[in-house]
């Protein structure tokens, strides 16, 4: 057994407590062994000055899409697909899929994230990527059926359940999978009750948009006579490993549901502000026992992928949405980010005790913009940015050490990403 110290800083505990103490790593196990007066390890990574938390987790994202980072901005969820979005997504190629994860997971570990929820195609690429980073990952094909044949619907979901099954455990057990219809809206009711079918006899979970924006609620209303989450329990929809992102139009009655079905939600601040989707009700949600993560969405609607921005943009929007400053503190965001995100999809991560998933980082103190210290857990939720991250660590292997990503050569995948975006933007248009 080899040992990793991170030592010399604070350590924040998962009842959010801050105090000066070690985290010692079981490497090989990819684990925690003690926190607090440990041991010397084997190795030492130096926190001096700072603080080592839960790496980050990232609950759900496109992370291909930040290719498009940019490309389209400043319009409402359905226009920006179909006019924009859609069009470019389908001239992408493997090898583009690839490129953007690569950028995508480049900026997560030099922000802290260690695990993030994927939903997307040429899924094998991202994998692919995971796998060579470092990082932990939920991963999925996206079944779309809306506006195609019966043939290339029924495809699309098969797939969806393949993918999900011949994935499972990849990357020295560092990719777990989902399910994944896109949404209760672009997914046939036949369809998605095959779906459900296929995650249950797989038993995976399944991971899909709900309830993002009301073009998303109204229609389910107005031909059903039914709430979008009263229709998908009845679908087979919502099981207790299941959870959906955003969440931002939900009555009582479908708060309640997920709350008695143990459905988790997903919250994406940033992108639901961006593209004017809405206020999720966050406080009620938790307040109803609701398991709640924090994700970045896309960096396409977002437009960049650091959950210290997301932990901001939560507990800020949460104040607005319950019209009550004392909504979404800040340990409720960071909590979101870390330990709710990791509970949504089933990671024993998030959290930094013996036993846990070893995946880490450390926040640099000692900036200017967060002097001085009153409350660690206030400036990782107002204060903190992704570049005051100095070290990242996943399943026990050091993926950033002073801010060089180890895994990935970052300037070679900057450099593709640009030159793939651009080819990318050129075929489209």
């Amino acid at each position: 057994m080899t040992t990793l110290e991170v030592a010399g800083g604070r350590v924040l505990h998962p009842d959010g407590t801050v105090e000066r103490g070690s985290v010692l790593v079981d490497q090989a196990a990819g684990e925690i062994l003690a926190v607090g007066d440990t041991p010397d390890g084997d190795e030492r990574l130096d926190a001096s000055g700072g603080l080592v938390i839960p790496g980050l987790v990232n609950g759900h994202t496109h992370v291909a899409m930040t290719l498009l980072r940019g490309y389209a901005d400043d319009k409402p969820l359905d226009a920006w697909l179909r006019e924009d979005i859609w069009p470019v997504e389908a001239e992408l190629e493997p090898e583009d899929v690839a490129a953007g994860a690569a950028l995508g997971v480049l900026e997560m570990i030099e922000s802290g994230t260690t695990a993030f929820s994927d939903m997307y195609f040429h899924v094998s690429e991202i994998a692919n990527v995971v796998a060579e980073a470092g990082v932990r990952a939920v991963l999925g094909h996206t079944a779309v059926t809306v506006g195609k044949d019966d043939e290339g619907a029924a495809a699309d979901v098969a797939q969806s359940v393949a993918v999900a099954e011949d994935l499972d455990g990849a990357a020295d057990g560092r990719i777990s999978t989902t399910v994944q219809p896109h949404s209760l809206t672009t997914v046939d009711e036949d369809h998605l009750r095959e779906l459900a079918r296929g995650a249950r006899d797989a038993d995976l979970p399944l991971h899909y948009h709900a309830n993002e924006t009301t073009d998303e609620v109204d229609p389910i209303v107005e031909s059903r006579g039914e709430r979008p989450l009263e229709f998908a329990a009845d679908a087979g929809l919502l099981g207790a490993d299941d959870f959906l992102a955003h969440g931002v139009h939900l009555d009582e009655a479908e708060i309640d549901l997920l709350a008695d079905r143990g459905t988790a939600v997903v919250h994406c601040p940033a992108s639901n502000m961006k593209l004017a989707s809405g206020m999720a009700p966050v406080q009620r949600l938790r307040d109803r026992g609701v398991t709640v993560g924090l994700g970045t969405d896309g960096a396409a609607s977002n437009n960049d992928l650091d959950l210290f921005d997301e932990m901001r943009d939560a507990a800020m929007l949460g104040k607005l949405a319950a019209d009550d400053a004392a909504a979404v503190p800040a340990e409720a965001a960071v909590e979101m980010a870390t330990q709710g995100s990791a509970d949504a999809l089933g990671l024993d991560a998030g959290r930094i005790e013996p036993g846990a998933a070893a995946d880490l980082a450390v926040v640099d103190f000692e900036a200017t913009h967060l002097t001085p210290v009153h409350d660690y857990v206030s400036h990782l939720a107002y204060a903190a940015r992704g570049s005051d991250v100095r070290h990242t660590v996943c399943d026990g292997q050091i993926l950033m050490r002073d801010r060089e990503v180890l895994t990935l050569d970052a300037a070679a995948v900057r450099a593709e990403a640009a030159e793939r975006a651009s080819d990318l933007i050129e075929r489209a248009e």
